[in-house]
């Protein structure tokens, strides 16, 4: 079965054509056209989500916020009328994984999709012996931070840690070589991809996110910024 894809658009005018696109190009598509709706139904068999900002009932950037607290860890595409990079960096910083503006040409935004899609794994089989959740004992010896690359989990401190695709795929990176700086012309070239024209900001709020995540989680390792260079995945917690 193809990729699941939930469209969160109320213009017809937009809508209508990019799921016949989707539809044609083997996708799994669904529709919904208010935040409401989207938040009831993304879920784990969602892998993507498009959302427009301008839904009737409440704003994109609320939905996006709303949808990575309930830790839905797909894929976040915001399709909006608005202009101008403070908007792009808010809706960066409240968990979309990429940005596009209306209007828009349907081959872009393609494009856009399946490079976010490829660098999402299919999930692990369900009741597969290695997708389960560590038991006590488990965790109570787990390594700081394992990040599994073919399952697309990390484990930190002994707890699985829900993560958006993005936040994933610049982890997995920086734990490549891990305690080795990584350059930001190489994050921005395996994480997003090397045709990205957007605003490098992205990287930042993605780190600042992230590093957040590992901070609250208590796991035993921190993302070191050199400036003007790029980041570094080491051992030991930030400092208080």
């Amino acid at each position: 079965m193809g990729r699941r894809i939930l469209v969160v658009e109320d213009d017809d005018g937009i809508a209508v054509p990019l799921l016949r696109t989707l539809d044609r190009e083997g996708y799994v598509v669904e529709r919904v056209v208010d935040g409401s709706s989207a938040l009831e139904r993304a879920g784990a068999d969602v892998d993507l989500v498009v959302l427009d900002l301008g839904l009737p009932d409440m704003d994109g950037l609320d939905v996006c916020r709303r949808l990575r607290e309930q830790e839905f860890a797909g894929g976040i595409v915001i399709l909006t009328a608005r202009d101008g990079e403070l908007d792009r960096v808010v809706g960066l910083d409240v968990g979309a994984d990429d940005y596009i503006a209306k209007p828009f040409a349907l081959a872009e935004l393609l494009a856009r999709l399946r490079a976010l899609l490829r660098r999402s794994a299919a999930p692990a089989a369900a009741g597969a012996p290695e997708s389960g959740h560590p038991d006590a004992a488990a965790a109570a010896s787990a390594p700081a931070l394992v990040v599994d690359v073919a399952a697309r989990r990390v484990v930190a401190a002994g707890r699985e840690l829900a993560l958006s695709t993005k936040e994933f795929d610049l982890l997995a990176q920086l734990d490549r070589t891990r305690g080795a700086v990584v350059t930001r012309e190489r994050l921005m070239d395996e994480v997003w991809d090397e045709n990205w024209f957007g605003s490098t900001k992205t990287l930042d709020v993605t780190v600042a996110r992230l590093r957040q995540k590992l901070e609250e989680s208590g796991a035993d390792v921190r993302i070191t910024t050199l400036r003007g260079v790029g980041f570094r995945l080491d051992e030991g917690a930030a400092d208080a």
